[in-house]
């Protein structure tokens, strides 16, 4: 049996592997808070009653072995009647919490700190990192007003801000200041008392070449610490503002930032501290904003914004505002198109945060747009999972949006049910409703993210339908708007889509010299430049931060060409398959002999997920099944695949295509009638 874990830094929580353990009432998670904070030493009865009432009643000390004996139940369900605890034990006067040192995510947090700081500093950043990702929230949560509690709710905290400021400095001292900045600026959005932190985040700026916005932030420093305590900025502030002044050399950089987002998060949050200055929680909303013009950069910029985005959202929770939870959350309306995420741990976590805002939001009309931009968000966030809630979400934010007659609002909406609209084939038609109505949006109301976002979803709608004239009008007024507000990630859907064009066409010299009985070598030309066009569009996937869409792109789409062209597959079993590797697995086995385990690998396959190569998986099950004989897949592909009769299999992705749908549909029907 999986070892129990305890966790108090958020609310108090015990939990056996991903199981979380029943605790009962609040009581009984008192007196386990109370015993894990005593660190393993006894906590006598009498201290545990006077802890837990201010007015203990009569019966108190058997109330406590109630809630003891409640508590090993849960903690140890499998202990023999009569057998001595071995978790939680009694010894002399009271009771002890026998926990490993690695079993509460507070001593856990505590000894990362301690490693850290041993650690060379390069390699100190990332462990500091992983320490405070072991909070939930405020430690003991729901224990905050409680005299036992409050020492080590203060400790905790105390070490908590003591590790982000020393993980700024070292970021700050290695080069990487602009990985600094987002986690300052929201450390000090809820703790803007701490002169190091305004000290260093003024730093990290002037690093990244923007000393206007360093000394705008030491000016803030003052007007706080004047205005809110009447006191004047320590030294160390004062002389790093004269330092920025006079251009000090000792405040340069050490080297030049190594990583491309640091360049990338200089060149666009110029206006940063002048869209910020309305206050502590004000700031907070902003970052979300500043990741969000990130994310759209690409590359480093999309990972970094990644990464600080569930900081954000963290600090917004512990604030115990829903209001103001919920804004920073549905603040981060990045225009997607890609129906499968590239951190599914993390989408997920935003989700459930997302989710618990919406409880926690008041049943009031004054909170429909928070509600909305929450419902919207879990919409995106839970692409190519199959459950009904995303399908829900998205269309209840699209009603909001509506009813509210908000074009932004509608724009992040309609981006939420596009995420949506790809749990069964032959949805194509709705998806370019869909981009033609966000394209309209942007042209009306200026949204040019959206604008570009909109005709995205043509060209993928429009290639699926076989008019690959208007998926070329779209590409060329995708790559135009691309170019004229620096968006350097549709270069990658567009080069994609250059390739998908390329395998039509070699589809289509494939099917003339069939016809005129061309020579093999043209058609085997046209194929080859269709290969190359795949992998030249795979290079431009490099370092574009994008793993949900690199991830086997590439050999689902060899193979897919091959397949289209009536080849056998060949599989290379060594590639990189990604999420798709199960499709490939019994075409590998097939070219080992291994015929019976191919059939296995097929008949384990589930329904490919709600993405847009729904239609390129059928078909490659489809594939595999024409080739072992295997009836009920053949069945089960057809029923799936014949929505989209009519339709090119996997063009709705804009990447790849497995060939006309209406050929698969055929060749499903023939094996069947033999």
């Amino acid at each position: 049996m999986e070892a129990v874990t305890f966790g108090v830094l958020g609310a108090v929580t015990a939990g056996r592997g991903p199981d979380v353990l029943a605790l009962k009432g609040p009581r009984h998670r008192a007196v386990l808070a109370r015993l894990i904070l005593a660190r393993r030493r006894v906590v006598p009865v009498a201290r545990l009653v006077d802890d837990l009432w201010e007015a203990p009643p009569p019966r108190a000390v058997g109330a406590v072995r109630t809630f003891v004996g409640d508590l090993r139940r849960a903690l140890e369900p499998d202990r023999p009647p009569r057998a001595p605890a071995r978790l939680l034990v009694t010894e002399g006067p009271g009771y002890a919490l026998r926990a490993a040192p690695d079993a509460v995510d507070a001593w856990r947090f505590e000894a990362a700190v301690t490693e850290a700081d041993r650690l060379p500093a390069a390699q100190a950043p990332e462990r500091l990192r992983a320490a405070l990702g072991e909070w939930r929230g405020p430690a003991y949560a729901e224990f905050g007003t409680e005299d036992w509690a409050r020492g080590e709710r203060s400790r905790l905290t105390e070490l908590r801000l003591r590790a982000v400021e020393r993980r700024a400095e070292l970021l700050v001292e290695l080069g990487r200041a602009a990985e600094a900045v987002p986690d300052l600026d929201a450390h000090l959005t809820e703790h803007p008392w701490r002169e190091e932190s305004w000290r260093l985040l003024a730093l990290a700026l002037y690093r990244t070449g923007r000393q206007a916005d360093a000394l705008a932030v030491l000016r803030r420093a003052r007007a706080l610490l004047a205005g809110r305590l009447g006191i004047d900025p320590g030294p160390r502030l004062r002389r790093l503002e004269a330092g920025i002044l006079a251009q000090d050399p000792d405040l340069d950089p050490p080297g030049e930032p190594a990583d491309a987002a640091a360049r990338l998060w200089t060149r666009t949050t110029e206006a940063y501290d002048r869209t910020v200055a309305a206050g502590a929680r004000a700031r907070l909303e902003s970052t979300v904003g500043l990741l969000r013009g990130l994310a759209v950069t690409g590359g480093g910029g999309l990972e970094a914004a990644r990464e600080h985005r569930m900081t954000a959202i963290q600090a917004a929770e512990e604030t115990g505002d829903a209001e103001l939870t919920a804004r920073v959350i549905g603040a981060y309306d990045v225009p997607a198109n890609w129906t499968r995420g590239d951190d599914p741990e993390l989408a997920r976590r935003i989700v459930a945060a997302a989710e618990r805002t919406l409880a926690a939001l008041p049943e009031d009309p004054t909170a429909d747009t928070a509600r909305c931009r929450l419902l919207a968000t879990v919409a995106l966030e839970s692409r190519g999972v199959r459950s009904p809630r995303g399908p829900r979400a998205a269309a209840e934010a699209e009603e909001i949006a509506r009813r509210l007659d908000d074009p932004a609002l509608l724009a992040f909406a309609l981006n939420g049910v596009f995420m949506q609209s790809c749990t069964r084939a032959g949805l194509a038609p709705r998806r370019d409703a869909i981009g033609a109505e966000l394209t309209a949006l942007g042209v009306r109301h200026g949204l040019v993210n959206h604008e570009v976002l909109g005709h995205l979803i043509r060209l993928q709608a429009r290639a699926a339908l076989a008019d690959l004239t208007a998926a070329d009008a779209h590409a060329r007024a995708v790559d135009r708007l691309a170019e004229r507000h620096e968006r350097p990630l549709v270069g990658v859907f567009t080069a994609w889509y250059r390739a998908l064009r390329e395998a039509v066409s070699a589809g289509a010299s494939d099917a003339s010299a069939s016809t005129s009985d061309a020579s093999s070598g043209a058609s085997g030309g046209c194929h080859d430049s269709a290969e190359a066009a795949y992998r030249s569009a795979a290079a431009r996937l490099d370092g574009a931060g994008m793993p949900g869409l690199e991830r086997g792109l590439l050999p689902l789409a060899l193979l897919g060409l091959r397949l289209a062209r009536g080849r056998p597959a060949q599989v290379d079993p060594r590639a990189d398959w990604g999420p798709y590797r199960p499709w490939a697995e019994p075409f590998a086995l097939l070219a080992e002999g291994r015929d019976t385990e191919a059939r296995g690998a097929l008949r384990a396959l589930s329904e490919p997920p709600p993405d847009l190569l729904y239609e390129a998986l059928c078909c490659a099950e489809a594939a595999a099944a024409l080739d072992l004989g295997d009836r009920p897949a053949l069945r089960r592909t057809y029923d799936r695949l014949l929505p989209a009769a009519g339709e090119l299999a996997g063009a709705g992705s804009g990447l790849l295509t497995f060939g006309p749908v209406d050929a698969w549909l055929a060749a499903i029907r023939r094996a069947l009638d033999a």
